[in-house]
């Protein structure tokens, strides 16, 4: 194989690995599962930015994605209540 066969490999199991994890953080009960792997995706995207020769790009996708926003989500969701305890708790009363 080629150079050129094996970026354009490499390119495809890349944006299938996004494609997994963006239908895993939509079909995803759990939210913190779901934040992960939007995280994920973003850490593939940036890495796609970089193979395509956009580094720029793929360290401020790297940072506000798969940094920033992953930190947000999973301190917003670490501050509310769980609706499995909220139900449980209504059950043994």
């Amino acid at each position: 194989m080629n150079f050129i066969a094996l970026n354009a490999l490499l390119h495809l199991v890349i944006l299938v690995l996004i494609a997994i994890s963006a239908i895993a953080a939509l079909m995803s009960k759990d939210l913190l599962m779901g934040v992960l792997a939007l995280a994920a995706m973003s850490l593939l995207v940036s890495l796609e930015f970089y193979l395509l020769h956009a580094p720029d790009v793929a360290i401020a996708e790297a940072a506000v994605g798969g940094g920033l926003t992953t930190a947000l989500f999973v301190l917003v969701i670490a501050r509310t209540k769980r609706f499995e305890d909220e139900v449980g708790a209504n059950e043994r009363r």
